[in-house]
């Protein structure tokens, strides 16, 4: 986008409340185009349900830019772990209860959210770990520190090639080609645990429609350029489609995934 813009990118890394912390600081930033979000389901869908009061409105506060990339998520093990598939972690979580430690990045963030879907389906109970984001969670992990967690392919890939945690399942409908290895939820016997994480570009409300469509286009050429391309599809990330890059579909899907997280969510907490 750098490149598109002519201009500079700073990426500001503001950890806290599961990215939360991020977009209420970007939602108080000047409309100008200078000061852009990367949000994702946790920020702008399941943090609705989890926080009544939720400092900023997802779909009132912000002016969507773009979908960059959806990221299936992954069922994460420390090296070791006693468990080689999603039913042998299933059946020594159920045993071994609260001296299983489940690391998140913050209540509502995509690896909180998606982790108590799967410990509902598999009707397991572990210790929660908060950490500062999915980074420190994940050297957590490998530093056998807790035993899992749950991420997005495109923050793993490497650390599973390498073999330093091991990834029991994808829970998308079909394998990834970038760990084509790893099982799918579904043919571990558990096809509810499905979860395709996404992140997007937003800028605060108000900003100019010429400077969305600024944004626009640059992230479009992004998405597009080869090298951008194949650097994305090697992570693992699912890349929208020509007609899914529009700020009108971001809204659309904003709206979408929050009735859907809002259903899943407070069923969960029912159950």
């Amino acid at each position: 986008m750098s490149r598109s813009l002519g201009q500079l990118i700073v990426v500001e890394n503001v950890v806290g409340a599961g990215g939360t912390t991020a977009a209420l600081r970007a939602k108080r930033a000047a409309p100008d185009g200078y000061t852009i979000l990367m949000g994702h389901m946790g920020t702008h869908a399941a943090a609705v349900a989890f926080n009544p009061s939720l400092p900023y409105d997802p779909q009132a506060d912000f002016a969507p830019i773009g979908i960059t990339a959806g990221m299936p998520v992954l069922a994460l093990v420390k090296h070791g772990f006693p468990a080689h598939n999603l039913q042998e972690f299933a059946d020594y979580v159920r045993v071994n209860g609260a001296a299983v430690k489940m690391a998140h990045a913050g209540i509502g963030s995509v690896s909180y959210t998606t982790c108590l879907m799967l410990n509902t389906i598999l009707d397991v109970k572990p210790t929660l770990v908060a950490f500062q984001g999915t980074g420190p969670a994940m050297n957590a992990l490998i530093a056998g520190d807790i035993d899992y967690m749950c991420d997005q392919i495109v923050s793993v890939v490497p650390q599973v090639r390498a073999g330093t945690i091991l990834a029991l399942a994808v829970a998308t409908p079909n394998r990834n080609a970038a760990l084509p290895r790893v099982p799918t939820a579904r043919e571990a016997g558990f096809p509810a645990f499905d979860a395709s994480a996404w992140n997007a570009l937003f800028a605060p409300d108000k900003t100019p429609p010429a400077i969305i469509e600024k944004l626009n286009a640059a992230l479009r050429d992004t998405l597009n350029d080869p090298g951008a391309h194949k650097q994305l599809l090697d992570l693992g990330a699912d890349l929208p489609e020509v007609e899914a890059q529009t700020p009108a579909a971001l809204a659309a899907l904003v709206k979408s995934e929050i009735s859907k997280w809002t259903a899943i969510i407070h069923a969960e907490a029912r159950h």
